[in-house]
């Protein structure tokens, strides 16, 4: 038997894992609430669609964890700061704190999208995977979802 033509059959298969972190931001934009520091528990679903190998496995769930869990510990207990906001990266100018910036507004969608494209590039050289989706629930009740092709 061929590698990916195990007794078990080369299929198309979607597989996940979840990760929780703690995070503040702002939306100065915002015209409610948003507008103010404030803070989630975070949660993302990562999930992974690729062909299964001989064992069956689309990708180890250790390897997802090892690729995946630096960027949520970077993001754990930190500021995710917009660096047009100028109010703000003045202040962590003045007050170092754990502190991430980003290039756009930290709404839901964007960190869907930043963390697909931290993620995309170290999934991509595993050949069998096809596309990568993250859905970021900023609370219980809401999430965005982002998903990229990685061939």
């Amino acid at each position: 038997m061929t590698e990916n033509n195990s007794m078990y059959g080369a299929h198309e298969t979607r597989i996940a894992k979840d990760f929780r972190w703690e995070m503040a931001h702002r939306l100065p934009f915002h015209n409610g609430l948003c507008k103010n520091l404030h803070g989630h528990s975070y949660r993302a679903r990562v999930e992974i669609v690729g062909t299964n190998d001989a064992h069956g496995m689309v990708l180890d769930y250790y390897d997802m964890k090892r690729i995946i869990k630096p960027i949520i510990e970077r993001l754990d207990h930190s500021f995710l700061c917009d660096t047009n906001d100028t109010i703000m990266v003045e202040f962590f100018r003045m007050h170092p704190m754990k502190v991430n910036y980003i290039d756009m507004p930290s709404t839901a969608e964007n960190i869907a999208w930043y963390i697909v494209q931290e993620i995309a590039p170290l999934l991509a050289e595993f050949a069998n995977l096809r596309s990568v989706r993250v859905r970021v629930h900023e609370t219980e009740n809401t999430y965005a979802e982002v998903e990229q092709t990685l061939r």
